[in-house]
């Protein structure tokens, strides 16, 4: 990976932005008529689109300036992604039992970030400082530490064998701008028009 840099995308400039996924599906056709379908991607890879449009010179200035500083493609950066930026409902708040991130052996005391979507499990590298509670066996705890760069999670003590151990959290997409240029237009002293920006998620 290039680099990364740990500022967050102002999230004033993302209203408005358009989200999707992308998957990547090999199919191949076989002689009989059926198909063998596979994927080399274990997860999906977001894309995000800051729509076109008329804005205050000042934001346009900001978003700029946010670009340059991201040296275009060259660094990552965090996207707070509001339909799905929480272990839990988008209209929920996070609580301690809301992903199961392992099972105690009575050793192991850190334990990486993850979110489940069905059987399919998204690790969680960039989770938003302050936001993160974390159980053993059902029982909050506040005896952790947490890397916000990587999303790992350890423990001060090492849980039973057997213990779940689970967390809620808020997070951030790593993300990278998907083209080295940027256009606006002027169109008053006061307002420019720009162009469509699109990010695409980065693996970390």
């Amino acid at each position: 990976m290039s680099g990364f840099h740990e500022v967050s995308f102002p999230a004033r400039l993302a209203f408005g932005s358009g989200a999707g996924i992308t998957r990547k599906t090999e199919i191949t056709a076989l002689g009989s008529g059926y198909e063998r379908r596979i994927s080399p991607w274990a997860l999906g890879r977001r894309r995000y689109l800051i729509a076109a449009g008329v804005r205050p010179l000042a934001d346009i200035a900001e978003l700029l300036a946010f670009f340059e500083a991201r040296e275009g493609q060259l660094y990552g950066f965090r996207f707070r992604d509001f339909a799905d930026g929480k272990s839990c409902a988008a209209d929920a708040a996070p609580g301690a039992g809301d992903q199961l991130l392992g099972v105690g052996d009575g050793t192991t005391t850190q334990f990486p970030l993850r979110k489940a979507y069905g059987e399919v499990w998204r690790p969680i590298n960039k989770p938003v400082e302050g936001s993160v509670r974390v159980a053993a066996a059902g029982v909050e705890t506040a005896a952790f530490t947490l890397d916000a760069t990587t999303g790992v999670v350890t423990l001060a003590s090492a849980p039973a064998a057997g213990a779940a151990v689970t967390a809620g959290f808020q997070f951030d997409t790593p993300v990278r701008f998907d083209s080295d240029s940027i256009e606006m237009t002027l169109e008053s002293f006061e307002a420019g028009r720009m162009a469509a920006v699109a990010m695409i998620e980065i693996r970390i």
